[in-house]
């Protein structure tokens, strides 16, 4: 006598696995800048200390005011992608945890 054959109920269950959600990266923590205009009245103060063998170990850059106006709008364009970038990531993190909840 065969054993008694019964039929096998397959399920399928499609699911999604959890979409993992790294941790932003630490904010940016900037070092102060000190900002001296280097005006005629300053530079002749350079001057005088260089002549009298008292010059500072400074070393100066220089920017045009077309290079300063350059060098805030670029940070102004870094500072708004940066915004975007982050409205993005938290949209979609936002839809994912909406769909979890489903």
């Amino acid at each position: 006598m065969q054993p008694e054959v019964k039929p096998v109920e397959v399920v399928s269950v499609v699911e999604r696995p959890p979409i993992y959600h790294p941790p932003l990266p630490e904010a940016i923590n900037s070092a102060p800048i000190e900002w001296r205009i280097l005006s005629p009245d300053v530079m002749q103060e350079y001057l005088d200390a260089i002549e009298a063998g008292e010059e500072p170990r400074v070393a100066y850059y220089g920017l045009t005011s077309q290079g300063y106006e350059n060098l805030s709008m670029t940070m102004g364009e870094i500072t708004r992608y940066l915004e975007q970038v982050l409205h993005i990531v938290g949209y979609y993190k936002e839809m994912d945890e909406e769909e979890e909840k489903e």
